[in-house]
């Protein structure tokens, strides 16, 4: 395949933005108190650097999220904040949302995503035969199924998919 043709989806919560993932934040400091706690919830560590990094070898780069209404202006808003678009590579506008976790799958196949990071293994599952490599994100509490890659890591992500890019 070439660059054009590989499509990266990324999920947001718990992947790129950290409520409760990193050490001193809390997973409500995002989704509740005020707009400064919400701004001030740190990112995943290596996920800014990562994605700078990974955007240019793929053909488009697209944020793909579960979640309401009042939790899709915070994520913008958060994302705008910590100047994601341009620290990352991502457009503005590759953000894609949804109310229930199995419907990431209609917007992978909508958009042609070929690679897809996620916190989430019902996810992965609602994905398989649509996305072709999928990567468990972050600490887990059971070990994930073989049809999945478990990356617990930014790092780990970035070498499995440059691993895979050859």
């Amino acid at each position: 395949m070439n660059t054009q043709e590989l499509r990266l989806g990324v999920d947001i919560g718990r992947v790129i933005i950290g409520g409760g993932t990193v050490p001193g934040s809390s997973d409500t400091q995002f989704f509740s108190g005020d707009t400064a706690r919400m701004l001030a919830t740190p990112a995943v560590p290596g996920a800014f650097d990562t994605l700078a990094r990974l955007v240019p070898r793929f053909g488009q780069v697209w944020l793909v999220s579960k979640c309401g209404e009042r939790v899709q202006r915070s994520t913008r808003q958060w994302l705008d904040h910590h100047d994601f678009a341009a620290r990352t590579g991502i457009p503005r506008d590759h953000i894609r949302f949804c109310r229930k976790r199995p419907d990431k799958a209609v917007h992978c196949a909508d958009l042609g995503i070929t690679h897809f990071v996620d916190d989430k293994i019902d996810v992965h599952q609602a994905l398989r035969g649509i996305v072709p490599h999928r990567f468990l994100f972050g600490p887990q509490r059971t070990p994930p199924p073989a049809w999945v890659r478990h990356t617990p890591t930014w790092a780990e992500v970035e070498q499995a998919i440059t691993r895979g890019l050859g």
